[in-house]
């Protein structure tokens, strides 16, 4: 789950659902599309026929190749937000506002693109992270505004990247969120080629990380308590998996493996126990780096922070200038997310089932 995610919807979870949600002009010519939103009454995501939007200033119309789901997705749902859900999606352009036409687009181009809208992508704020955009009417789409679980829908120009020939436009969804997010954690985590990187929490932001790690010459330990996602890590390249809850002898097995500790550990999951068994596990001087988000505060050392024992940094999504380093390092790889194809009519399942446990691999709808 990508830290900027929970953190917009944290922000707006105050909101009713008339107050989260935008208004969006219809496109002319274009008439009505499916789209995937959550149904207070009904309680459950229905699929709706809406009108196709309109891009307004500095922006596309980009026709859905793929959405994908993601844990802070449901969120929005537990909020009563009402918009189209999605924040994961790539696609291709159907239409461009006439402000942008001269920044390298075409109509049909493959584009992948973050999805915090409505900034100005360069005060202060913006440069670093656009949910702290100075002029306040930044939206995050899929929460406060319509996402991508739809036919069409509207991005902002300066969010856009061309798709590298290496990724598929048809799958590259989870890239914008838990691709970007995973790599930007384990580029940021003071790692040399032969060091150990623990990922902690093995799900889908675990298992692109684990990829990366391994493609910059790391050696990758992947902890969580489900052995399936282990399974998941372990086919991607991880060196060793433990689960930490079957084996209590995890830590001192990681040790001796890691020769004393891993450099780094990336913490995917927002479990409190997750974080708890961080600091055990890390060499002297090693990394915690913090992606998932517990609702209560994490367990520190403050001592041990004073002392150099260990040092806490974090990452996210981030902003779209530090996008490309990502994109062109998955592509140069082919560093592909581990995906489950669904039809759009199965949102709702998905839902259920993300929200169960039960997801062991990205849900992505094909359109």
């Amino acid at each position: 789950m990508s830290a900027s995610v929970e953190e917009a919807a944290s922000a707006h979870s105050h909101l009713s659902p008339s107050q989260g949600k935008t208004q969006i002009k219809a496109a002319e010519g274009y008439g009505t599309m499916r789209a995937g939103a959550f149904d207070p009454e009904q309680k459950k995501v229905m699929i709706n026929d809406v009108p196709v939007p309109e891009p307004g200033p500095n922006q596309f119309l980009v026709k859905m190749a793929c959405a994908s789901l993601c844990h802070s997705d449901i969120m929005a749902i537990e909020a009563g937000q009402t918009a189209t859900l999605g924040h994961e999606g790539a696609g291709y352009i159907e239409k461009i506002h006439p402000s942008v036409e001269d920044k390298g687009y075409k109509k049909g181009d493959k584009v992948g693109f973050l999805y915090i809208i409505g900034c100005c992508f360069e005060c202060e704020g913006c440069m670093n992270h656009n949910l702290h955009c100075q002029t306040g009417k930044q939206l995050l789409q899929g929460f406060t505004t319509d996402g991508f679980f739809a036919e069409y829908a509207v991005v902002d120009y300066p969010n856009c990247i061309h798709l590298p020939e290496a990724i598929d436009v048809k799958t590259a969804a989870p890239i914008f969120c838990a691709g970007v997010t995973a790599f930007h954690a384990v580029d940021s985590s003071e790692l040399k080629e032969g060091d150990w990187l623990a990922v902690v929490g093995a799900g889908g932001l675990g298992q692109i990380a684990t990829q990366i790690a391994k493609a910059r010459g790391c050696k990758v330990v992947a902890i969580d308590i489900n052995d399936a996602t282990l399974d998941v890590c372990k086919k991607q390249g991880a060196d060793a998996v433990f689960n930490s809850k079957d084996n209590k002898d995890y830590v001192s097995q990681l040790k001796e493996l890691t020769n004393g500790g891993a450099k780094a550990a990336c913490v995917f999951s927002n479990a409190q126990a997750a974080y708890a068994g961080v600091p055990p596990i890390l060499r002297l001087g090693g990394v915690m780096m913090v992606i998932g988000l517990p609702h209560d505060p994490i367990p520190v050392s403050t001592m041990d922070l004073a002392l150099g024992k260990y040092k806490i940094k974090s990452e996210s999504t981030s902003i779209p200038q530090r996008m490309p380093k990502a994109v062109e390092f998955l592509a140069k790889h082919k560093i592909v997310p581990e995906v489950q194809h669904r039809k759009l009519d199965e949102l709702n399942d998905m839902v259920n089932e993300m929200q169960a446990g039960k997801a062991t691999k990205r849900m992505l709808v094909t359109f």
